[in-house]
């Protein structure tokens, strides 16, 4: 996995270290306790996948600039500030296999430096001095909330619908990727076209990974850094179920499914709802339908003429859907 993720920050190195500046710059605060919250919220940064993508579609469609590098700050800004806000509407005590900001602090603290975050974010957003990059980041921040009252609807729904859940995925993880997607396109001025590449791209990409993290949800955990069955325990039922229990006619996975939604289901009816999961499909229905889409954003890259950066997109996509965590 280290050599996909060489492989495909490559042709943006620098300009990875330019944003790492601008970042910083970004959360400079004068309170001790925020700059806490952002040391111990930095300590678990990722991989910076939604940055790098940024970059790669501004440098695909022209030259990375002032505006790209601000555009990814507040793009990287709000996305953190909602998963600090998501941990406390899920009670979740861990991310990345450490403690969560609510867990770690409270939810005072953690709702307000979520804040802090969503600010700052709509002040780089103003500095990429583009108002479609405005635009796109504030119909993210709308899509996020609305995505997550949607899946908290969902929870007390008594219909189990994979149409509702790629709603979900819609309005959260794919939303989230075709932002990256698009102000990297639009912060060079790319064409109209253009734009509309990078969009697809980007939803493609943001349902093969959203799907990805569900399937891991019905392994072993150690390595991803969250619970066998957390998604179950927090009432969310995701593609792997939804398409056994809408297949298999089972009495019993129904009742523990609505448990599960109820918030009722004991550890072991999640862990036996896992293995009933796995028996039956679900997991290999989830992947299936996961390649689909990475194929859909392979093809599109077919379209592009050869070059380092489209080879680091093909890696990009590659890496989504055979990542281990």
């Amino acid at each position: 996995m280290a050599d996909y993720l060489e492989i495909i920050k490559r042709p943006i190195h620098s300009e990875l270290e330019q944003f790492a500046d601008v970042m910083v710059a970004s959360l400079q605060s004068s309170n001790s306790l925020l700059n806490e919250v952002i040391t111990y919220v930095r300590q678990r940064e990722g991989k910076s996948m939604r940055p790098i993508l940024v970059l790669l579609f501004a440098k695909l469609y022209g030259t990375i600039n002032e505006k790209t590098l601000h555009a990814a700050a507040s793009l990287e800004l709000l996305h953190t500030a909602s998963l600090i806000h998501d941990d406390v509407v899920d009670e979740s005590d861990q991310r990345r296999g450490q403690p969560s900001v609510n867990a770690r602090y409270d939810n005072k603290v953690a709702i307000l430096s979520g804040d802090f975050m969503l600010a700052n974010s709509l002040m780089e957003a103003d500095k990429a001095d583009n108002r479609k990059i405005i635009d796109i980041i504030s119909v993210l921040g709308k899509n996020l909330a609305e995505g997550e009252l949607l899946q908290l609807s969902n929870i007390s729904a008594e219909a189990i619908s994979e149409d509702v859940y790629f709603e979900v995925i819609r309005k959260k993880t794919a939303a989230l990727f075709m932002a990256c997607t698009q102000i990297g396109a639009y912060s060079v001025n790319a064409t109209s076209k253009q734009c509309e590449l990078a969009r697809l791209f980007g939803e493609y990409l943001g349902i093969c990974f959203q799907i990805k993290d569900d399937v891991f949800d019905y392994f072993p955990a150690k390595e991803i850094g969250k619970p066998t069955g957390n998604d179950l325990l927090e009432g969310k039922i995701t593609l792997p179920a939804i398409h056994v229990l809408n297949t298999i006619d089972n009495e019993w996975s129904r009742e523990v499914a609505q448990h599960v939604k109820e918030g009722t289901a004991t550890a072991d009816e999640i862990a036996q709802l896992v293995e009933f999961v796995k028996e039956n499909g679900g997991i290999e229905y989830a992947m299936k339908r996961m390649h689909e889409y990475h194929q859909k954003a392979v093809q599109l890259l077919d379209t592009l003429p050869q070059s380092d950066v489209k080879e680091s997109l093909q890696h990009y996509a590659d890496y989504v859907i055979s990542r281990t965590k």
